[in-house]
């Protein structure tokens, strides 16, 4: 099998893995209770929690643990808008968001009476700043825009969206689940000076700092009030994920039944998974930017090898900053459910966009947004690389697209002799 869905999943790192065990076994207790066994679950999530903050440089206490991406993106957008300290009344995101903030904000937007402002993207998957700063208005309380897209790669202008709403003391949320392990992470020298003084209101960013591009600013938490993230997409177990919430903001929470997290998400902590959370997160930075630049090579080589054996195939986002293991390619002419079975049948896994979608293959709703015409949305393929890919892989899966695409072609042109 020749496995290239990584932004749907990831293997489960050998680190997690160990991490896991002894709160399988032995270290059963309740993290809640208060004996023996109760407080050594405590410890193991605590440990988790100062070493997750560590890695990105922020308070043990601003991470809500969760059961995942959906949960943490869903607790930032609802939680937030329906912030006591400051209901929202008007939310903005982009028409390329994932499900899980996509639904949340309709969410809101048919049931809780709050007016949403949709956000178009050029060709390139890139928002419209223009667009953005102009829809901000008195009573908008959010801003959600996810870092970089699952099913394009294309990586936003998080700094310049940051200035934006920071200047307009608006509250900004991002989707970082795809972005944590394959971008780096960034720790502006600015940040430990601001960081005290920005925990009670937001502070504008100094006009005269110069903006740096979206492949620069990677995984910085400085530039945004939340972020959402899931462990089983930097090799980590399924299940488990944590939300980024800015130290003096209030949540609300979207579950009820008891006051863990700090009384902002109850229910008892998979204690196994958040040590495993840690763990793997640990071991997805090691060697982080040399493992990005091969994965880039990789990409490129097999975007390469599909485009010269099929003229009409169109990579997707390709003028945009986009993550290093992400190729979306539009294949004219063939449908992507048929495409996806026939290289499922050669070995080759590979995905039409979202893996969130239960099994459905429809038109991209992140293509459609950036212009494409239909028959493109409907005919595109998504690779995704990771730690375990190999050459070997990448000649073997183009030499799979060829054969698929040969094989159709020759079909439609007996048909056609028919």
């Amino acid at each position: 099998m020749i496995y290239l869905d990584y932004n749907a999943t990831t293997p489960l790192c050998d680190a997690a893995r160990e991490a896991m065990l002894p709160y399988l076994g032995r270290h059963f207790g309740n993290p809640s209770s208060v004996h023996a066994a109760g407080r050594s679950a405590r410890a193991a999530i605590d440990d988790a929690r100062d070493k997750l903050a560590g890695l990105l440089r922020v308070k043990p206490h601003e991470l809500i643990f969760t059961s995942g991406g959906t949960e943490s993106c869903n607790l930032a957008v609802l939680g937030l808008a329906r912030s006591r300290s400051s209901r929202a009344a008007h939310i903005i995101s982009a028409k390329t968001e994932h499900h899980a903030v996509l639904n949340a904000v309709e969410h809101l937007e048919k049931h809780e009476n709050v007016e949403v402002t949709w956000l178009n993207v050029a060709r390139d998957g890139i928002v419209d700043l223009d667009q953005l700063a102009k829809s901000i208005r008195p009573e908008t309380r959010l801003v959600s825009i996810m870092t970089a897209n699952n099913e394009t790669g294309v990586i936003q202008p998080m700094r310049e969206i940051s200035q934006i709403c920071r200047e307009h003391g608006v509250l900004l949320h991002t989707d970082m689940v795809q972005a944590f392990g394959k971008m780096p992470v960034v720790i502006p020298s600015e940040v430990e000076e601001s960081r005290d003084a920005a925990a009670s209101k937001l502070m504008p960013r100094d006009p005269s700092t110069p903006l740096r591009s979206a492949q620069d600013d990677g995984v910085d938490l400085s530039l945004v009030d939340a972020a959402s993230f899931a462990a089983h997409k930097f090799y980590g177990p399924k299940g488990v994920g944590f939300l980024y919430l800015r130290s003096g903001l209030s949540i609300e929470p979207i579950m009820f039944g008891g006051a863990h997290e700090n009384e902002r998400r109850p229910g008892t902590e998979n204690v196994a998974a958040i040590a495993a959370m840690a763990a793997a997160a640990e071991w997805t930075l090691r060697g982080r930017e040399s493992e990005q630049e091969r994965q880039a090579e990789l990409r490129d080589d097999l975007w390469t090898r599909i485009s010269q054996n099929i003229p009409d195939a169109k990579q997707n986002g390709q003028n945009a900053p986009r993550l290093a293991n992400t190729l979306n390619v539009s294949l004219l002419g063939l449908d992507s459910e048929m495409l996806l079975i026939a290289l499922d049948l050669e070995g080759v896994c590979a995905s039409s966009g979202s893996a969130c979608m239960v099994g459905s293959v429809v038109a991209s709703h992140v293509l459609l947004a950036m212009g494409l015409p239909i028959k493109y949305a409907r005919s595109a393929v998504r690779f995704s690389l990771g730690k375990w890919t190999t050459t070997d892989e990448i000649k073997a899966a183009g030499d799979a697209v060829r054969k698929i695409v040969d094989r159709l072609e020759t079909r439609k042109s007996a048909y056609a002799v028919a």
